[in-house]
């Protein structure tokens, strides 16, 4: 018997137990539906709103789940003009956040695409769009090679490495692509939910590329989902999701890796980790509705360009304290415009002085709808 799965005189024929996922498919089904439902029900602008909340932090918590810190603003920008948003002073993001983005977006925007090989080298390419991982040269667009030994997944310092899981090796890639995109491409057999799951733990576990599997793996997951509901609009992360539980993930990523082709605990790991993630949701749509709610409780008030762009920066959650200058620069203005603002915004009881002068001074929306 081998080591790993893919060693396996039965590989890739997984099998799970269906009547031990039974309940929970079909209630992690129900409450999907009742998101999608809700959702549906707000006004395209509010929709609009919760989708960008929820793209965003799908592609900064997949990043970051590979070590990766992408800066938020910039995310947000790519997205929001690839959604053809005006949601003003956005910061241009650079070509590691667009790439990342991309990515992303062609898998949930052209879910009834097919998946091909070279689809798959286009997002690996846009994920690596200098060559390189880090400071380490990687083949992009194309499968590893093996001229770098055997693709491991391993932790612990220099000489005390710990070897989790070691891939198939190169030569077998093409095959073993093939058979992946044959079955995933074919009409589903088995509800597609389940499918988004054994989609992502079959291609981490082939592991073709030099780098990105993961957060390839997670896109693959999110297109088979965005197919589950037929719609290109996400509302959950389960990215987000399992950047919360990453030990976990990792932890039945490895025991799924080592063990049979019985995939039933993998299986329930990922339902109940998308069921989090669709509770999680509420959130996002708490966050947007009281968004719309701020707004309209100050539709009379009399607002220029700058403040308005300012204060939907503080209701999507900035980072620090507004101090004058960090407006100037939201803003694009000078200090004494900025200064001239804030306080304009203080008089009408929108904006309060928090405690602290000086060139401490900073201010805070009076009563801010929470943030997710």
């Amino acid at each position: 018997m081998g080591r790993y799965i893919h060693e396996l005189q039965d590989w890739p024929h997984f099998r799970w137990n269906r009547e031990a996922l039974a309940d929970p498919l079909s209630t992690l089904r129900h409450k999907q539906g009742r998101l999608i439902g809700h959702m549906e029900a707000l006004g395209f602008d509010l929709r609009q709103e919760a989708v960008l909340k929820t793209l965003t932090e799908d592609v900064l918590k997949s990043s970051e789940i590979e070590g990766e810190k992408l800066d938020a603003e910039q995310v947000r920008s790519s997205v929001a003009r690839r959604l053809g948003m005006d949601v003003g002073g956005l910061k241009p993001a650079d070509r590691a956040v667009e790439g990342v983005v991309e990515m992303i977006l062609d898998a949930t925007r052209r879910y009834d695409q097919p998946l091909t090989t070279e689809r798959l080298f286009d997002w690996h390419a846009s994920l690596f769009p200098t060559g390189r991982s880090g400071m380490t040269r990687i083949k992009v667009g194309a499968w590893r090679d093996g001229s770098t030994g055997p693709m491991q997944v391993v932790s612990g310092p220099s000489g005390r490495e710990r070897v989790h899981y070691q891939a198939p090796p190169a030569p077998r890639l093409d095959r073993e692509i093939q058979l992946f995109l044959d079955w995933f491409n074919r009409p589903a057999d088995i509800d597609q939910v389940l499918k988004a799951g054994l989609a992502h733990l079959w291609f981490v576990t082939v592991h073709p590329f030099d780098d990105g599997n993961g957060r390839i793996a997670r896109a693959i997951a999110d297109m088979a989902l965005a197919r589950s509901e037929k719609s290109p609009q996400r509302f959950y992360s389960m990215s987000a999701q399992i950047r919360q539980e990453r030990k976990a993930y990792y932890d039945i990523l490895e025991e799924t890796q080592k063990g049979s082709m019985d995939a039933t605990p993998w299986m329930a790991w990922f339902l109940a980790c998308l069921d989090r993630a669709i509770e999680g949701a509420r959130t996002t749509l708490a966050a947007v509705l009281d968004k719309a709610r701020f707004w309209e409780k100050i539709v009379a008030v009399p607002l220029n360009n700058r403040q308005r762009l300012v204060i939907n920066r503080l209701l999507d959650g900035f980072e620090g304290k507004l101090t004058t200058s960090k407006w100037a620069r939201l803003a694009n203005c000078s200090h004494d415009t900025a200064l001239r603002d804030i306080l304009g915004l203080v008089e009408r009881g929108i904006l309060t002085r928090n405690p602290g002068g000086g060139r401490s001074t900073s201010y805070a929306l009076i009563n801010p709808p929470a943030q997710p």
